[in-house]
C-alpha cells in the first residue's frame, strides 16, 4: 500500500445524520487493521474522536495535532499514540500536511473546509502534490460541488477541479482507491 500516513480532516461534532459517524468509524477500522497511521486534529469528540477511536481499537497508531486554543473546545484525546500541542491553527495544518501521504476529508464545519481548501490551494501552487480524497457521506458536499463547478464555469479555477479532488460516496470506495 502506498499510503502509510493519512491526514483525516473532519468535524469535532458528529452532525445529525448517523451515517457520518458510521463512515468515520469504518474508515478508522480499515486504517487500524492495515497499519495506516492517522494524522488528525487531536480531538476526542465528534467525527474526530470516532475515527481516532476506531484506529486505536483496531491496533493502529494515531497522531493528533491540536492548537492550544482548541484544547478546551475539542477536548484533546489523551488515549492516542501521540498528541502534539502547537501554538496555532497554521502550525497545526502545516505539521499535518508535512506528516501525511494523502488527506481524506469527511463532513465537518468551517475548520474542515479551511483545511481542505488550503490543501487544494497548496496543490494548485505546487507546494505539495498530495492526493485529496473527499468522502461525500450522504451527499454532504453536493452543494459545495455545485459552487466549485460555478467557480470553474466562471473561469476562477486554473484547471478542472476534479483533477485535484477524488470524490467517493462511501468508505468502501475510499478503501478501494487506497489499496
Amino acid at each position: 500500500m502506498q499510503f502509510k500516513r493519512l491526514a483525516v480532516f473532519c468535524g469535532s461534532q458528529s452532525g445529525i445524520n448517523p451515517v457520518y459517524q458510521q463512515h468515520a468509524t469504518e474508515l478508522g477500522e480499515f486504517m487500524g487493521k492495515n497499519g495506516i497511521t492517522l494524522i488528525y486534529g487531536g480531538g476526542k469528540k465528534g467525527l474526530m474522536g470516532a475515527v481516532a477511536d476506531a484506529v486505536m481499537h483496531n491496533g493502529g497508531e494515531v497522531m493528533g495535532v491540536i492548537p492550544e486554543v482548541l484544547i478546551g473546545w475539542e477536548h484533546q484525546h489523551t488515549g492516542i499514540t501521540d498528541l502534539q500541542i502547537v501554538a496555532d491553527m497554521h502550525s497545526r495544518k502545516k505539521i499535518m500536511y508535512d506528516l501525511c501521504d494523502a488527506a481524506i476529508i469527511l463532513p465537518g464545519g468551517y475548520g474542515t473546509l479551511d483545511e481542505m481548501f488550503e490543501m487544494l490551494t497548496w496543490n494548485t501552487l505546487n507546494i505539495h502534490n498530495k492526493k485529496i480524497i473527499l468522502l461525500n457521506s450522504a451527499g454532504f458536499y453536493d452543494l459545495l460541488f455545485q459552487h466549485i463547478r460555478q467557480m470553474q464555469d466562471n473561469k476562477f479555477l486554473y484547471e478542472d477541479w476534479q483533477q485535484r479532488i477524488s470524490v467517493y460516496e462511501n468508505p468502501q470506495q475510499v478503501i478501494d482507491a487506497l489499496v
